[in-house]
């Protein structure tokens, strides 16, 4: 069915079919692709069980309004966000690109977001089923016009940790001018007053930008480390354009996400295991198409997986299908839990 709708799709701009699609999600298109979940794929990470290791990345539910849908056709889990304490127009229109000849998606929303009250209403409307192995995450940032962006992050996590699963501080969008200086000489300050200010043991991700460099990926870790925080998430999308791209909207700026930065995003992933030897939980992102793509970034090192551009260009079954090639591919290997191969091989 998508794939018949997918020229009429391609007629809009992307935003303008990005607010359609949840405009259907909310009203129950989703339920054609609606399927269950294999045991053998289930994961148990940071404490949590999850019904499969794909996961929804953030910026597809960005109010958390539609998770509750998105977790029926496959996912494991979906984040949500990115929130900000105040409601954030983001960037000027036109701010998502489709690299149609390459499989990519270049954006520059800016955190464009309902603000964390409204935000934190939508996503209590949603009813969640608590007894569902099927995980919600909640990706926080700072506004865009703050003076104080680390009371921006404890603000958001003092509501959000009490919603979700687990939390993600958004320390790599390339859109938030300033942001991705707290992967480097803020970092300490910051996840110092994320331990000091948290109130319950939810689970605390820190995702990175594919653009960082390893040194200062070590210093990311070291300082999770430190702080007793649970993991890594690798990563986000990037503002390099070294991929020979074919897209003439390829000179856009903002980050590229999508099939040209798999490759980036798996040697970003393989060193940051290479450091942390399955001490912390990583979640890889970046480029994921297939089951083959999934089950290669579980092998580098990753206990979950995160996608969303690949849903774009090939639509709500590709969950089903990624679930189904991953089931396939431990079977052929032999494979009973996927804990089995994380970090079996290097990149």
């Amino acid at each position: 069915m998508y794939r018949l709708l997918r020229p009429l799709i391609w007629n809009l701009s992307p935003e303008t079919a990005h607010n359609i699609a949840v405009v259907l999600i909310k009203h129950g298109i989703l339920n054609l692709y609606s399927c269950s979940l294999d045991k053998k794929l289930k994961v148990e990470v940071a404490g949590m069980d999850f019904a499969s290791p794909v996961g929804m990345a953030a910026g597809f539910d960005k109010n958390a309004e539609i998770y509750n849908q998105l977790l029926k056709i496959g996912f494991g889990f979906v984040e949500v966000g990115t929130v900000t304490p105040r409601p954030q127009y983001g960037n000027i229109k036109p701010r998502i690109f489709r690299l149609q000849d390459d499989l990519g998606l270049i954006n520059r929303l800016g955190f464009n977001n309902v603000g964390l009250t409204q935000f934190i209403s939508n996503f209590d409307d949603n009813n969640r089923d608590l007894e569902s192995q099927r995980r919600v995450g909640i990706n926080i940032g700072p506004n865009k016009d703050s003076k104080d962006r680390i009371k921006d992050f404890v603000d958001c996590l003092k509501e959000a940790e009490k919603k979700a699963d687990y939390i993600t501080v958004n320390i790599s969008s390339p859109n938030t001018p300033d942001l991705r200086d707290f992967e480097s000489s803020k970092i300490v300050e910051l996840l110092s007053e994320i331990k000091i200010n948290r109130e319950t043991k939810t689970p605390i991700f820190v995702k990175v930008s594919p653009d960082l460099e390893n040194s200062r990926i070590s210093f990311v870790i070291e300082t999770i480390l430190k702080n007793n925080l649970s993991g890594l998430i690798v990563s986000n999308t990037s503002n390099s354009r070294d991929f020979k791209l074919k897209s003439s909207t390829s000179v856009e700026e903002g980050g590229l996400s999508g099939h040209p930065i798999l490759n980036l995003s798996n040697q970003k992933l393989a060193f940051a295991y290479s450091v942390t030897k399955g001490l912390i939980p990583l979640v890889g992102v970046g480029g994921i198409s297939s089951g083959a793509d999934v089950y290669k970034k579980i092998k580098l090192g990753a206990n979950l997986v995160e996608l969303y551009t690949s849903m774009i260009f090939e639509g709500p079954s590709l969950i089903s299908a990624i679930n189904k090639e991953l089931l396939y591919l431990m079977r052929v290997e032999g494979i009973n839990n996927l804990s089995e191969v994380v970090g079996s091989i290097k990149e």
